[in-house]
């Protein structure tokens, strides 16, 4: 595997340099939920890395990576590719970059969509993707601080706010983030 500082090297030349200010946003918010909920600051920190490495390919580039790997293409995927860099970014990952701890390798493949029963690390990284200091939207600034007052409950507010944002745009919202959004849901009202 190579070291964190030519993992970071290896995200610059990736990357463009918006994409890459995002991703060093993502692992600095990601070091602090962390060390705010007792996790692995340096998995969080590989994690949040490598998060987008796949985020610069093309469609057609996606696809055929996704294909060559077995990915299976559902059918809100297919028709939103963009949801593919999670999976196509584990495998770059794993085969390019030489990760193979699954924590992290889970973590970037379902930073966009989430999941059913979410690790501590995948809540982080979902979480800093969302509100790293380079995002602006309405209620950014209040989610921030949620999310170091509650991690489930920021993680179900970022998917309530981005499956409202899917819907007003008329778009295919992925069974995982609704899955993972009910999953949420019960397990954080239901055992109060």
């Amino acid at each position: 595997m190579l070291s964190y500082e030519d993992l970071k090297k290896e995200m610059k030349q990736r990357l463009t340099p918006y994409r890459y200010t995002h991703t060093l946003g993502v692992v600095d918010t990601a070091e602090q939920l962390a060390k705010a909920y007792g996790g692995d600051i340096d998995k969080a920190r590989t994690a949040a890395l490598l998060h987008d490495c796949a985020k610069t390919m093309g469609t057609e580039e996606l696809l055929s990576k996704a294909r060559e790997n077995d990915v299976k293409i559902d059918e809100v995927s297919y028709h939103q590719k963009e949801l593919l860099h999670g999976p196509v970014g584990r495998i770059i990952a794993r085969d390019k970059l030489g990760i193979e701890d699954s924590e992290i390798l889970d973590a970037i493949e379902f930073h966009t969509t989430g999941r059913v029963g979410m690790t501590k690390l995948e809540k982080i990284i979902y979480i800093a993707d969302y509100i790293e200091p380079s995002r602006n939207y309405p209620g950014v600034e209040e989610l921030r601080n949620l999310a170091f007052q509650d991690l489930d409950k920021a993680l179900l507010q970022s998917l309530n706010n981005t499956i409202q944002f899917v819907i007003k745009k008329n778009g295919f919202i992925h069974l995982n983030s609704i899955k993972a959004r009910n999953d949420l849901l019960k397990n954080t009202y239901t055992n109060q």
